[in-house]
């Protein structure tokens, strides 16, 4: 199984490959409209990766400038974005702590699945790293506005857990220290057959969660997310 880092480098069109099937009853999108009006609504996208949080937003919003230190991973977002049909967003390469955007230009900030990768990447640093890239969302919204950070809460479980000590420490931080509240919800996998979840779970997590998936038996893999979310003053 290649390392994250490789496959954000490398394998982005088997990462998206996973990524679509996850979500199949669209909470996602119901929750964030719960914390922020989509309509009309102009969108800076942190860790954008191929772009799953951006094609769902685009039909909603009125403007998404999205961005992923991965140009490889832009690359399936730009051609996979480019098949919508929408022309209501931009993809840049950039890092999460330094975004080319001025200061309060949007109404929300989003940051799906990529400020928790810091915690194995720069342990030793991580409130630092996480710190700035969230100083950067709030820098770049409106006062009203909203940031939003997803991270998972468990692949293969029903119920919301931290899956590691770090990522628990990480979520209480935002939480504690930096004044986000919190909820969950479910977006669970559907994917066409038990062999194919079996294919990409194994991919992405390795063969544990690949023999999860394999003795579940059902094409459908629970997932549970969190959603960490703060208003501008």
């Amino acid at each position: 199984m290649p390392t994250f880092e490789q496959i954000y480098a490398k394998h982005a069109a088997d990462y998206d490959r996973l990524v679509e099937r996850e979500d199949h009853r669209g909470n996602m999108i119901e929750a964030i409209r719960e914390i922020h009006p989509l309509d009309g609504a102009q969108v800076i996208e942190f860790g954008a990766g191929t772009g799953r949080i951006t094609r769902q937003l685009l039909p909603l919003i009125k403007h998404i400038r999205a961005f992923d230190a991965s140009a490889h991973m832009l690359s399936i977002a730009r051609a996979r974005l480019e098949e919508t049909g929408f022309t209501n967003w931009s993809l840049e390469v950039a890092d999460n702590a330094a975004l080319p955007v001025p200061d309060a230009s949007a109404d929300i900030s989003i940051a799906g699945w990529s400020f928790g990768h810091k915690t194995e990447w720069t342990p030793d640093r991580w409130q630092q790293e996480i710190g700035a890239g969230v100083d950067e969302m709030l820098r770049v919204i409106r006062p009203g506005g909203s940031a939003i950070i997803l991270e998972t809460l468990g692949s293969g479980s029903r119920q919301p857990a931290p899956p590691s000590e770090v990522l628990g420490a990480y979520y209480d931080w935002l939480e504690n220290e930096r004044g986000f509240s919190s909820t969950w919800i479910r977006t669970d996998y559907q994917f066409e057959s038990v062999a194919e979840g079996a294919e990409l779970f194994g991919f992405f997590f390795g063969d544990a969660m690949r023999q999860l998936v394999i003795d579940g038996g059902s094409p459908v893999v629970p997932e549970c997310t969190g959603i960490w979310y703060r208003k501008r003053d």
